[in-house]
């Protein structure tokens, strides 16, 4: 009897253990996306993305599945995985067009297409990203544009407003720094078209005034002096205290007196500028 009695309470308390310990296979649908969503609140994304991509494996047409796939979008995009976290994006709003929060997975894919135009230091140093390539910017404007038409009154609207407003000056001072580049290499016309094309497609910004005066440089060296005075009219009436104004008096920037060719151009004969 007391042999029997042993017996019993080692295997109720080896039942106890084994329950307690269930490996990570036995879990639940629930158990594995708390397990996730416990991850993303401790900020560990790639706990969470793995956690994610089992429940999906396991239970690709469970009760959380469709939510599951939308935080894998948030969990890629915050640990840095910027392409799969796009691609889960533009893959959710293909499968679920009308899902509730769809509105979530347009915006996460327009922030995604704009960090993946960004270098290391480019996140850090605005100047640095307007001199770089501004096609992720001009992307990720038409897609929170997008989000914007498509869902006027979603909870993240305002912030794309915002964030539409930022890559715009961004893109004018982009438009900026290649004016100057043209500037520098003696190329006025296309350093003047530059600068009409701030005016006129980037108004509101905070570059409108140096696009101005990119004209009445770029044609005054042109000699076109009717446009450049026209162009002139215009900085003065609305730009009175723009820095190349003194005393009323346009002065020229230094970018058309630099050489045109750099020192790397010099000794690589052209090669490297």
């Amino acid at each position: 009897m007391r042999i029997i009695i042993i017996l019993l309470a080692v295997i109720t308390l080896t039942a106890c253990s084994s329950s307690s310990k269930r490996p990570n296979t036995e879990l639940t649908e629930q158990e594995i996306y708390q397990k996730a969503i416990t991850a993303i609140e401790d900020e560990n994304f790639f706990l969470a993305v793995e956690s994610f991509q089992k429940l999906e494996s396991r239970y690709p047409f469970g009760n959380f599945s469709e939510q599951a796939q939308l935080e894998m979008i948030y969990a890629q995009y915050k640990s840095q995985d910027l392409e799969n976290a796009r691609a889960s994006a533009e893959r959710f709003i293909r499968l679920h067009p009308e899902h509730s929060n769809v509105d979530y997975a347009y915006y996460l894919k327009a922030l995604t297409t704009y960090e993946l135009g960004l270098s290391l230091v480019e996140r850090y140093f605005a100047d640095e990203q307007a001199q770089r390539d501004a096609q992720p910017a001009r992307d990720s404007f038409q897609e929170m544009f997008e989000l914007i038409r498509k869902f006027p009154h979603s909870a993240y609207a305002h912030d794309a407003r915002q964030r539409m407003i930022y890559l715009r000056n961004r893109l004018a001072l982009h438009e900026i720094h290649v004016a100057h580049y043209y500037l520098k290499r003696h190329a006025f016309l296309a350093a003047a078209n530059r600068g009409k094309n701030i005016v006129e497609n980037y108004q509101g910004t905070d570059h409108v005034a140096d696009g101005l005066a990119l004209m009445v440089e770029s044609y005054e060296l042109l000699g076109q002096q009717g446009l450049a005075d026209k162009s002139l009219a215009v900085l003065t009436a609305n730009f009175p205290a723009h820095p190349q104004l003194v005393d009323g008096e346009f002065q020229h920037s230094d970018w058309a007196q630099k050489d045109h060719k750099s020192i790397w151009n010099v000794v690589t004969f052209g090669l490297i500028d």
